[in-house]
């Protein structure tokens, strides 16, 4: 089967994007698994397919998928890519695309940025979820990390300097620590004024990231509970920079996107 694909990027934050309005394509875990692997696939942070939407309101209906096959139920960067697809195929300059985790307002900006508005913060403890009923403003972990949900769990620690971070090492460890059931994203943030930080991403199910949406989100979100930042911050990651500001609406991301090239993927069914 020649599958027709787009890679895709955010801030180096990479996808492989499957346009399925045409089509009524569905993928096993293994085929996902193969597709985003970077020797023997495509190779990408996560695998995004776009399908159609009945609403009035919608442009489309967006699932993801983090690189070991397991379920994400949304991602800020790939959002943004989407949108960006939908956006060249329109003269709209706002449009909506509803994920698994809800209806994501996305908006184009100047300069091509796409800004996408991610949602409110969950901040309880079975909302992230937790194993056990405890503060989620200081977890019961050594570094005291912060725990949010923007659709997917996320665990923020505040370091004096990033060099001193092995996320290699640390981020599976917190990644599967019994404190989450459902794994989580760990982010290592690094404060630099209150407007400005510079965080490295361990992704639940696919590893280091050089970019990630949603942990910009849940790390700038921890910083505003802690007192510690303004509401609209720039962040610095490894792949470039967006900008997340927290509104009544909810907390907006903005951020470049890149189409770097199209093909054709040959999946081999037995």
């Amino acid at each position: 089967m020649e599958l027709l694909f787009t890679k895709m990027h955010g801030c180096g934050n990479d996808f492989v994007v499957i346009d399925n309005r045409s089509q009524q394509l569905e993928l096993d875990k293994g085929e996902i698994k193969m597709i985003c692997d970077r020797h023997y696939g495509i190779g990408c942070d996560q695998l995004v397919i776009i399908n159609s939407n009945n609403k009035n309101d919608v442009s489309a209906y967006a699932l993801f998928w983090n690189s070991d096959g397991s379920v994400s139920a949304t991602c800020g960067n790939a959002t943004r890519c989407i949108a960006s697809i939908l956006f060249a195929e329109t003269e709209l300059e706002t449009l909506n695309i509803e994920t698994p985790n809800g209806v994501i307002e996305c908006h184009k900006k100047n300069n091509d940025l796409i800004a996408v508005n991610i949602g409110k913060p969950k901040i309880e403890w079975h909302e992230i979820p937790l194993n056990m009923d405890v503060s989620t403003l200081r977890l019961p972990l050594e570094g005291e990390p912060t725990a949010t949900n923007f659709g997917n769990p996320h665990c923020t620690f505040f370091v004096d300097d990033l060099n001193q971070v092995d996320v290699q090492t640390q981020g599976p460890i917190i990644e599967n620590d019994v404190l989450f059931p459902q794994k989580t994203n760990v982010q290592f943030v690094k404060i630099l004024d209150r407007t400005h930080i510079k965080i490295q991403v361990w992704e639940r199910g696919s590893g280091i990231t050089l970019a990630s949406g949603s942990s910009s989100c849940a790390a700038v979100d921890a910083g505003i509970r802690r007192g510690l930042l303004d509401n609209k911050v720039e962040v610095e990651l490894e792949g470039g920079a967006v900008e997340v500001e927290k509104k009544v609406t909810g907390v907006w991301l903005t951020g470049p996107t890149k189409h770097v090239f199209s093909g054709i993927y040959n999946l081999i069914r037995n």
